[in-house]
């Protein structure tokens, strides 16, 4: 358990002095905007771990799922900047809510303060096993053959996969139907039974039936090959450029945290995820460790934020999730 004297031995008490960080009896949340039991609350787990192992006081993971992730994302914006409130973002809470949303009621750049980042979630372009292509460039060249005439799915409009088709449908000109499901456990089995020709989907929601040899992976929406479907080439390989969809997560606190609470906090989930028994089991669970730091993650996410808001706003999708 780490004292105030020890801390202070660390170089750290100063700039945290009058905090409540280490307040040894008070919990620190962590705050998630999805379900337990899926990749992002695995994230979640780790961190309030590794906090808990560095600091001596509890840290609890808080599930508020709802609104595309945005109940959460408000509760935290709203917290008080002293570190006992922090918040398990992603690409969807922090990129593309901003402009996905009629009214997200934050600013994730303004709103927030960026702590580190935490791992990526590559989405790979699957195909029902009868659809008659074996490549990017055939499912393209089909597509462009049969306009209107093939589908795919997504777990809901304006989540991942969909908003990854769009893309797809921008950079190459391809016309498919849009066919959204309540989820990942709704979408999957229409795959597999022919029902849907195509979608994108994260690799942890279809790695077992890729593998099972249900439905067939042309290729990753990403810069960096999956390590779990190293057979697989990237989209950029087969020709379409500009098209990457990864996933993401990252840990960020309220506006106005101070910049040393901020870096302890990043060395310690930094850290944390560099240990090899934590690196791996980010790999099983199908993700890439990405410990960006503070001032790294704040310049992706703008990036990012302005990136899928071009796609959004040229495929027109808006969304009331309150």
């Amino acid at each position: 358990m780490l004292t105030r004297r020890s801390i202070l031995a660390l170089g750290a008490a100063p700039a945290l002095a009058g905090t409540s960080a280490f307040a040894q009896d008070k919990p620190i949340h962590v705050l998630l905007g999805y379900p337990a039991g899926g990749p992002t609350d695995l994230l979640a787990r780790l961190v309030a771990q590794a906090l808990n192992k560095a600091l001596g006081q509890p840290a609890i993971v808080e599930n508020q799922p709802g609104a595309l992730g945005s109940i959460a994302a408000r509760a935290a914006m709203r917290a008080a900047p002293d570190g006992q409130t922090v918040l398990v973002c992603t690409s969807q809470s922090h990129g593309t809510n901003p402009t996905l949303l009629k009214n997200a009621g934050y600013d994730p750049l303004r709103d927030f303060s960026s702590i580190v980042g935490l791992a990526d979630i590559q989405q790979v372009l699957v195909v029902r096993n009868g659809l008659p292509v074996n490549s990017v460039r055939e499912l393209i060249a089909y597509a462009k053959a049969n306009p209107g005439k093939l589908n795919y799915a997504s777990t809901g409009s304006g989540a991942g996969a969909h908003l990854a088709m769009e893309m797809f449908k921008l950079k190459t000109g391809v016309d498919l139907v849009h066919i959204p499901f309540k989820g990942a456990a709704q979408m999957t089995p229409e795959i597999v039974a022919g029902r849907i020709d195509a979608t994108f989907a994260t690799v942890p929601s279809v790695l077992g039936q890729l593998r099972a040899k249900t439905m067939r992976g042309l290729a990753v929406a990403s810069l960096k090959p999956a390590p779990q479907l190293p057979e697989l080439p990237l989209l950029k390989d087969e020709g379409v450029q500009g098209c990457e969809a990864d996933s993401w997560s990252g840990l960020v606190g309220p506006a106005g945290m101070p910049p040393a609470l901020v870096a302890r906090y990043m060395q310690i989930v930094t850290d944390a995820f560099k240990d090899p028994v934590t690196e791996q089991a980010v790999l099983n669970a199908g993700m890439l460790p990405n410990t960006r730091s503070a001032a790294e993650f704040k310049a992706y996410m703008g990036d990012e934020i302005a990136r899928w808001a071009t796609v959004i706003r040229a495929a027109n999708i808006t969304i009331d999730a309150n």
